[in-house]
């Protein structure tokens, strides 16, 4: 048969050729346009053709390798469009998703609810104030002596501001809530009910039982006739709802430059139920938190009549509470994100 009869001959095949499926279609790739198909051995047949016949014959196959080309880009595009509309078809809505890793509540963020949740029960909002504070309400007006040590670079982090007249030391990241209580007292005339949960920083080497940064829930209870009596009681309830009915507190003489007088309370160690162990370093006791009666300087900076009024401040580590409930032995578990670790406390 001559070139010319074979180029229409597989013009006529390319047009009628039709494929249900990829595999189909890559064998009639292979078949006309591979290196060794037909339309290619066609190619090099015709560097044999008289150079007469080269004109007619070179658009020909020309024709006949861009029509090849076309149909099988045609056909593949239609393939795909057909195991789009199937999977589409096939597609279930009533089924429920594919299974997926859900996280769960942070260690802290429990226990911290947990705090509020039982000082909610007798009466205390919870109250909120900027991370970013200035000396005056960290400080200032806590009854902190100018040259106290706290207010050393070596425990607080200074930012540098030079704005107008501001020094560079009188802001900083607040060292404890106790500033969000200033700006209630200043701003709320008693009675003052408030619980101020919060992320405090020190600047402390990171290490199982430290951090540079942590989590504080502090109390203030400022109103007429307000007793120490009150701060026990308080605490008791406290720790028997968070620890269990068989909890035991004791308190003991301390010091804090906004309370007089202060006290540092201990619960009985909630493993060995105060018979010693190794947790507890045989005493039988654990120190959880640090209060005492609001000092009359504090109150009086803060606009409020110490003779007047009176109250009492507490404050606790969410870390260690949750220490003591979840038995973590290291501080850095809590901020490092392992997911192995939250995994355990999917439960709660």
């Amino acid at each position: 048969m001559a070139l010319k009869e074979r180029v229409q001959d597989l013009l006529a095949q390319v047009n009628d050729m039709k494929a249900a499926n990829a595999e189909e279609l890559e064998a009639l790739r292979i078949k006309y346009l591979s290196k060794k198909g037909e339309i290619t051995t066609l190619f090099t047949e015709f560097r044999t053709v008289p150079n007469e016949e080269k004109r007619e014959l070179g658009q020909l196959l020309n024709q006949l390798r861009q029509q090849a080309e076309g149909r099988i880009n045609e056909m593949r595009e239609q393939i795909v469009n057909s195991q789009e509309l199937l999977a589409k078809s096939q597609l279930d809505l009533t089924r429920t998703p594919d299974p997926i890793d859900l996280g769960t509540r942070h260690p802290l963020s429990l226990v911290r609810e947990e705090i509020v949740d039982i000082f909610s029960r007798i009466g205390f909002t919870v109250a909120e104030g900027p991370e970013v504070e200035d000396d005056k309400h960290v400080y200032g007006m806590l009854n902190f002596a100018p040259e106290h040590p706290a207010r050393d670079m070596q425990d607080t982090f200074f930012i540098e501001k030079e704005i107008g007249i501001q020094k560079p030391t009188d802001v900083l990241l607040r060292s404890h809530t106790s500033s969000v209580q200033t700006r209630v007292m200043t701003s709320q005339k008693p009675p003052i009910r408030v619980l101020c949960p919060g992320r405090v920083y020190r600047n402390e080497a990171i290490s199982a039982r430290a951090h540079c940064f942590f989590h504080q829930v502090e109390g203030l209870y400022i109103d007429k006739n307000v007793s120490f009596a009150d701060l026990k009681e308080a605490l008791l309830y406290f720790a028997k709802e968070m620890f269990g009915p068989e909890t035991q507190i004791r308190l003991r003489p301390s010091y804090f430059p906004f309370t007089e007088p202060s006290a540092e309370m201990d619960i009985s160690c909630n493993i060995c139920g105060g018979k010693g162990c190794a947790f507890c370093k045989g005493t039988g006791w654990v120190e959880i938190l640090g209060c005492g009666m609001v000092d009359p300087n504090v109150l009086e900076a803060c606009g409020i009549d110490s003779k007047v009024y009176s109250g009492y401040a507490f404050g606790m580590g969410v870390e260690r509470i949750a220490n003591l409930k979840y038995r973590v032995k290291d501080l850095r578990l809590f901020s490092e994100n392992d997911v192995r670790f939250l995994r355990q406390f999917e439960s709660c």
